[in-house]
């Protein structure tokens, strides 16, 4: 083993038993990953990207996942074949992982003061109060504001950016030697992914950490690689340095990935009559103190939001996470609480029951942000996407099969896949899931919270391309939250930046790219838009 090598992977092969067949789903790879280097792999959903990284610390759904060969080498052992006991203390310590669902990969029952804590007490012997200051220092390294107010907090109380922080404060605490990042940015906005690409920077040089980046920004790979390697259905089809590669791509698929980043314009539709109008919107979620709980001051998570989006347009919605995006589409959808008032199709929401909003349920459908904590494991993909088709009573039985059968075409994914569950697909493919749910029911209005952010590049431009070509042919009316801009651009008419709960700006999506006029609109396109530079 070279002394400039930390990992080294040879002739890596993964398999699933799935159905009493083998499926091999990463094909003889060989690449290695050298001390205070970044390397990333890149590819589509379902290259074999996260099998890849998950096989180094034997993550894999052991034994329905094996390896018929290959070897990963570390410190001189083979991490294929150490035990479990020797295995545990290079996990979390010498070697980290970021998830790519931190909604999933946090426990919903403990505060993240707990969570963070009991890393540091397992690795560093830490505990009480040392372990507590520690926690507080990692927390605000990563950029969560007023970190000492979140430490007893749920994961439920975060927003999805604030859960990835906290994630990546986990794996950072025992300063390891390698942290492999799964799509470390996926719920981050853009200003925020910025700070993380100077953080990780930043702890590389100080503590000579390498990393392994899985990720389909291809702009972030771009800002901070050394090394690239392409994947395409379990193969390494290319490997380069960083520099080579954007300035000089061989393969047809490494070309192609690169060219795929969204273009265009929003769909050319007929905007129609205002479908949703929103005067005065505001949740203000109460801070209770003292014995009997009084109510001491609010967190106004939105406050006084004004709009009216018209049939057939789309409405992006933009701003930091923790901003009050997510909160507003749910409040408009009357899943959580609000004052104010919401109109949608001339029927006024902010006064009607559950019960009696459930019949306009079928026309106001969403697609949320984490598609593994909002598709049931116990239903395979078939019974997911047809639920709202048996609720509503749309058709007979064959009738919402070939229902089914069209949306899983829709978004990409083959049909005979649907007697499948979600944990045997990709992140990207739960995500084309659940936009299949959605459209199924063919609604008038669909919340799209951040449905791209798990996707690749190539295909996030499929998705935006079906997008408008679902909304050009039903008329289609979007509430489309993101924190990625490029995508935004491609899809919105109307744009409305939120910081802190409020509007900062708001009006042409096309009249806002060109000329922002608010700072904070400024300082989020500088981020988003900022001219790449390749690592030597």
């Amino acid at each position: 083993m070279s002394k400039d090598n930390l990992i080294e992977v040879r002739d890596l092969a993964v398999e699933f038993i799935a159905d009493g067949r083998i499926h091999r789903v990463v094909e003889g790879i060989s690449f290695d990953i050298r001390r205070g280097e970044t390397l990333a792999l890149v590819g589509e959903s379902g290259s074999g990207k996260s099998v890849t990284a998950h096989s180094i610390l034997r993550l894999l759904p052991y034994p329905l996942a094996r390896h018929p060969s290959g070897t990963i080498k570390y410190a001189g052992h083979d991490l294929l074949k150490l035990s479990e006991k020797r295995l545990r203390g290079i996990r979390g310590n010498r070697i980290a992982m970021i998830f790519q669902e931190p909604m999933t990969s946090l426990n919903p029952l403990q505060s993240i003061e707990k969570q963070v804590n009991e890393v540091l007490g397992l690795h560093k012997g830490l505990q009480g109060k040392a372990a507590t200051l520690r926690t507080l220092e990692l927390l605000e390294l990563v950029g969560i504001n007023e970190p000492h107010k979140r430490l007893k907090a749920l994961p439920h109380e975060l927003s999805g950016g604030q859960r990835q922080r906290v994630m990546i404060a986990m794996a950072l605490a025992n300063e390891p030697e390698l942290l492999i990042a799964d799509e470390p940015t996926t719920a981050l906005d853009v200003t925020v992914q910025l700070k993380i690409l100077e953080l990780l920077k930043e702890l590389q040089a100080r503590l000579g950490m390498a990393l392994l980046l899985i990720s389909h920004d291809l702009n972030l790979v771009r800002q901070i690689a050394h090394r690239v390697c392409v994947m395409q259905r379990g193969c390494i089809v290319e490997q380069a340095t960083c520099r080579q590669l954007f300035s000089s791509p061989q393969h047809p698929y490494t070309q192609e990935l690169l060219g795929a980043e969204p273009s265009g314009g929003p769909a050319n539709t007929v905007a129609g009559a205002p479908l949703l109008e929103v005067e005065d919107l505001r949740v203000w979620f109460p801070i209770k103190k003292g014995l009997f709980k009084h109510t001491v001051d609010h967190v106004k998570a939105v406050d006084g939001v004004n709009f009216s989006l018209l049939q057939g347009q789309t409405l992006g919605i933009v701003g930091e996470s923790g901003s009050g995006k997510s909160t507003m589409g749910l409040a408009i959808l009357r899943l959580i609480g609000s004052q104010g008032a919401i109109r949608f199709q001339g029927k006024t929401l902010d006064c009607l029951t559950q019960q009696q909003i459930r019949p306009l349920r079928r026309q106001m459908q969403v697609v949320f942000q984490d598609p593994f904590g909002s598709l049931s494991p116990r239903m395979c993909v078939g019974e997911i996407v047809g639920e709202g088709l048996r609720i509503h009573r749309m058709g007979t039985p064959a009738e919402q099969e070939s229902a089914i059968i069209e949306a899983l075409r829709e978004v990409g994914l083959d049909p005979e896949t649907r007697n499948r569950y979600p944990h045997e697909f990709s992140g990207g493919q739960r995500q084309r899931i659940a936009i299949a749910r959605a459209l199924v029911l063919k609604p008038a209005l669909i919340l799209l919270d951040e449905p791209t952010s798990a996707l690749d590049r190539t295909v996030q431009r499929q998705v935006v391309e079906l997008l408008r070509s679902l909304q050009k042919k039903y008329n289609l009316t979007y509430l489309f939250i993101s924190h990625d801009l490029a995508v935004v651009k491609a899809l919105s008419h109307q744009l409305m930046v939120i910081k802190q709960g409020q509007v900062v700006e708001q009006g042409s999506a096309r009249s806002i790219f060109a000329a922002p006029q608010h700072p904070y609109t400024q300082q989020l396109l500088e981020a988003a838009f900022l001219a790449p530079v390749a690592v030597d």
